[in-house]
């Protein structure tokens, strides 16, 4: 796929961004673009000053008129293909999606179509000229929930430096092995694995991450719990919560070996044998609005398979409350 869009624009240099270098000063302008793209336009000659071809750190004056004229080329070359999404709020900016567990959020080897971007190149065509189609965090293929995509550029740049700042809301539900005896916080730098490539670790050079839990049921060998995150590392739950030995129940690559509850009866047993996925759910989303400026929060209820597992759960603590 691949198509093109033209991007007008006109401004006069206002007081205030005298004397500022020129790509600076477009930069405030036209907050929606990056840096690299506005030095883009320059070096290319789309983007003028007074009708002349500048270069990025020439200094601009009051008064002086810029004028742009690019054409912009789609920033992904995958195909549209019609796949049902759950959506639960969009407007001009944002689309706010409940990923099911199973679906690829990005094409990649292995996974070249049928992916929740292939799904967006249909349903948005105009997340195309998006860097990564509007994708801006990711979910991983068996995890569940909430995920927020960039429609515009001015929600592309406002979400990516809200990750980056660190003031996006994003909490999870996770289903651990074994049982907490309280929350609390863990601080340990991610990185790629080692000796497993595949995976990630808590390794010294890795990158700083941060996970705050919480308690919300205790059972007989499992815990149901509450994340925040602080930071946005690959797997950080799942590697986290393996560091202080909590695993996440039915995690094919952190998991371990499958514990049974004490009096674990034929159902129990068959729905923890059958829980092929990590038991992780993007439960709740805060951010600010690109263009509003207003504070916006959606929640997603469990999915059937976690409701289901924590019922049995319950049904088996009860059972063994009885017992004694």
């Amino acid at each position: 796929m691949s198509s093109v869009s033209r991007i007008t624009a006109e401004f006069t240099i206002p007081p205030e961004l005298s004397e500022r270098r020129l790509d600076q000063a477009v930069a405030d302008l036209m907050p929606e673009h990056s840096r690299s793209r506005i030095q883009g336009w320059i070096k290319s000659g789309s983007l003028q000053v007074n009708g002349q071809s500048r270069k990025p750190r020439d200094k601009v004056v009051l008064g002086d008129v810029i004028s742009l004229e690019a054409e912009q080329e789609a920033q992904v070359s995958w195909t549209a293909e019609q796949i049902a999404l759950d959506i639960i709020y969009e407007d001009e900016h944002l689309i706010v999606i409940n990923k099911p567990a199973g679906l690829v959020v990005h094409p990649a080897a292995g996974h070249a179509a049928g992916t929740l971007v292939n799904a967006l190149l249909d349903y948005a065509p105009e997340v195309e000229n998006l860097p990564r189609a509007g994708i801006v965090h990711r979910l991983d293929k068996d995890t569940s929930g909430i995920m927020v995509v960039a429609r515009s550029l001015i929600a592309h740049t406002s979400l990516v430096e809200q990750l980056q700042s660190r003031t996006m809301g994003r909490e999870y539900e996770a289903i651990v092995n074994g049982t907490m005896t309280g929350g609390g916080k863990v601080e340990a730098p991610i990185g790629r694995h080692p000796q497993q490539r595949k995976k990630m670790g808590v390794v010294k050079s890795g990158k700083p991450a941060v996970t705050h839990y919480r308690v919300l049921e205790r059972f007989t060998a499992h815990t149901h719990i509450r994340c925040k995150l602080e930071t946005g590392r690959t797997h950080q739950i799942r590697v986290h919560m393996t560091h202080i030995r909590h695993s996440l129940l039915g995690d094919p690559v952190y998991g371990g070996r499958m514990k049974q509850p004490k009096g674990c009866d034929e159902h129990l047993q068959g729905l923890l044998s059958d829980f092929r996925r990590q038991a992780l759910h993007a439960r709740q989303l805060t951010l600010e609005h690109p263009e509003t400026g207003e504070e916006l929060s959606w929640e997603v209820p469990l999915p059937e398979d976690m409701q289901v597992m924590l019922s049995a759960l319950r049904a088996n603590r009860q059972a063994q409350e009885s017992v004694y």
